[in-house]
């Protein structure tokens, strides 16, 4: 596997992925190119900061090629690059996840910025998986009897309300909730639906 993060060329023209590559290259972006779907499924699609693939090739085509990304990592960015003809095929890729499809012949600063978009999208992704994970480590400190403090806090119950649904005093909700704030690090309310959020939100990556 590769690991500095690429902008990956997908496509079976040969000349295609060459002119792409230096095209981009020449941007400043890190390239790699292969003549197939099934050659970056094989080696490169956890090593990939973004896919530049085009609809219509043997074999996997783009849309396949999108949504068996989509399955391994849902963090990665496709760009779908299609001909006059394949826009409704490009238009289902989007549907499945795609981020953008660019008609041919391709427009030189459309396609840097629909890169450079990509690529944030997924660095956002990531971003909000590492924070989903992070919360879900904390929630996974708490009793079960916590948990359910928590659970009436983040829906809006008064520490009153939260005791008598549970069954014990205003003041072991305050206790509780006491303990809660300490093991999720929160120095309010506020940062206790946060992170019972984040926990809730898909996670994706590698």
């Amino acid at each position: 596997m590769n690991t500095i993060p690429a902008v990956c060329i997908v496509d079976d023209d040969v000349d295609i992925r060459a002119s792409l590559r230096l095209l981009l290259e020449a941007a400043d972006f890190t390239v790699r190119d292969y003549g197939s779907a099934a050659e970056f499924l094989d080696a490169d699609v956890f090593g990939a900061a973004c896919v530049i693939a085009d609809l219509c090739m043997p074999g996997i085509d783009g849309l396949m090629l999108q949504r068996e990304v989509a399955r391994r990592r849902g963090d990665l960015p496709v760009v779908i690059v299609t001909g006059h003809g394949e826009v409704d095929l490009a238009v289902k890729a989007m549907k499945a996840g795609a981020v953008d499809f660019l008609e041919k012949p391709l427009n030189v600063e459309a396609l840097l910025s629909s890169i450079r978009r990509a690529i944030s999208i997924g660095e956002e992704i990531r971003a909000r998986s590492a924070e989903a994970r992070s919360a879900r480590r904390l929630l996974a400190l708490l009793t079960p009897r916590e948990q359910h403090v928590l659970d009436e806090l983040v829906a809006g119950q008064s520490n009153k309300a939260a005791a008598q649904k549970l069954g014990i005093s205003p003041r072991t909700v305050e206790v509780y909730r006491a303990q809660i704030m300490t093991k999720l690090k929160a120095h309010s309310l506020s940062d206790l639906v946060r992170t019972t959020l984040a926990a809730r939100r898909p996670v994706a990556g590698n």
